[in-house]
């Protein structure tokens, strides 16, 4: 490939594009109308919160990647090799066989399954282990033998996923299913912080810490190698990324809003999808936002059952890719029948704790020139933090700690869910302190 000064804006956009659609998963489609159930009439704040998490940040990490010129893991590794592995393998664990993999399996189910089922079905199990070994076994098939069949089916169908949800979009503010509501549960006292957290369940800033590699290789094969243009090229492509998120998170955020009084209270995202796609178009509309969203989901789990695949090879090349890939997929097909809600509820803890070392990797490393990239402030500003978003994890998944918990109300922000900011930044300035001091 020549190499080429910069790309024209139409190769950004295409970047862009593959970016947005790298991201439009599951998770990008399910929490929006939860949220929007659940906030209300607070709807407004509370989607401001959530495209912090859940655009913003994201944006910030895969800069953050092109910035480095490197992976994750060496960027984790900057506090220590050893830290810069562990934590590597369970962002790819998180995104891959634990929790994102099996919940393209079940969201599947959820919106292109379920709404088609007799409701004495609906309480049996046998339906989603069906459809999750049939899942997961068209996910081998393709996994194993990638293909540039898989490119464009993503290609075709992220376009047609987006037509869909902006008809679904229009439809409910030209006709809405029914008035805004009121606020429930969390979203009553603080919409803004509940969201901000809710954009945690997305997990795209843990998926842009490895997306943002994936970026830079497609610029790279596009024939850019000056680090400068990298940088801009992929600051280009997530800005055109986070607009598109942006759009479609309002959209069936509105969508979840309005449709409380047309189907009622629902416990997850996919089922109040299926539901408002009916009352709004009727069957045919069921079927085609079914289709649309069971093969993008397929087609992302294929992509991250070969992403993690190909990680874990480089990691144990004794085990092959090929190993992997069943590996991974009998996992998340079994993983997958615990259900779309307590999948959910069994990855907030551990969001609850990975996320806030995220956050605190990715702004060091914007601002660690300044300190000469000196591991001591890595590690005491990750240190601090993990004591709060660790303690935050264990109460998520109801391990209680009485005293602690005593001790950590008095934090600034922690009954806002973000108590692990404040000693995030004083590790990071007594490891700056040291920094100087040694220097």
């Amino acid at each position: 490939m020549q190499s080429k000064d910069k790309l024209t804006v139409g190769e950004n956009i295409v970047v862009g594009l593959m970016l947005f659609a790298l991201f439009l998963g599951a998770g990008n489609i399910i929490f929006p109308p939860l949220l929007g159930q659940f906030a209300g009439e607070s709807l407004v704040i509370a989607i401001f919160g959530f495209l912090i998490t859940g655009v913003g940040l994201p944006l910030l990490a895969v800069i953050a990647i092109a910035k480095s010129g490197g992976g994750l893991q060496e960027i984790a590794s900057r506090a220590h090799p050893m830290f810069g592995l562990i934590f590597t393998v369970v962002v790819y664990l998180v995104i891959g066989p634990l929790f994102a993999i099996p919940r393209t399996g079940t969201v599947s189910f959820e919106i292109g399954v379920a709404p088609f089922l007799p409701d004495a079905l609906l309480t049996e199990s046998w339906p989603l282990i069906i459809f999750s070994i049939l899942f997961f076994i068209i996910t081998v098939l393709f996994a194993l033998n990638p293909t540039k069949l898989v490119d464009r089916i993503g290609k075709i169908l992220t376009p047609i996923l987006i037509v869909v949800i902006s008809l679904l979009a229009i439809k409910s503010m030209v006709t809405p299913m029914g008035d805004i509501g009121p606020s429930q549960g969390a979203y009553k006292e603080s919409p803004f912080f509940e969201s901000f957290l809710q954009g945690y369940l997305t997990m795209d800033v843990l998926a842009a810490l490895v997306f943002g590699i994936v970026v830079i290789h497609a610029l790279q094969d596009k024939g850019v190698r000056d680090k400068q243009e990298l940088v801009k090229s992929t600051i280009f492509a997530g800005v055109i990324a986070a607009i598109g998120l942006s759009l479609v998170y309002i959209s069936l955020s509105f969508i979840g809003a309005t449709s409380t009084e047309a189907i009622g209270i629902q416990d997850n995202g996919g089922s109040i999808l299926a539901l408002s796609s009916n009352v709004l178009f009727g069957n045919l509309g069921s079927i085609i936002l079914a289709m649309t969203i069971a093969f993008a989901c397929l087609t992302t789990s294929i992509g991250l059952v070969a992403a993690a695949s190909q990680f874990f090879e480089k990691l144990t090349p004794k085990v092959s890719y090929k190993k992997y890939v069943f590996i991974f997929s009998g996992f998340s097909a079994v993983v997958a029948n615990v259900g779309l809600t307590q999948l959910i509820s069994f990855s907030v803890p551990v969001l609850l704790a990975l996320y806030p070392l995220a956050i605190v990797l990715m702004i060091l490393s914007f601002i660690d020139k300044s300190f000469n990239r000196s591991p001591i402030v890595y590690q005491l500003s990750l240190l601090f933090t993990s004591f709060i978003s660790v303690f935050d994890g264990f109460k998520a998944a109801g391990i209680k700690f009485p005293v602690v918990e005593t001790v950590l109300t008095n934090l600034p922000l922690y009954s806002q869910g973000i108590g692990w900011l404040i000693p995030g930044i004083v590790g990071g300035i007594i490891g700056f302190i040291i920094y100087i001091i040694k220097k």
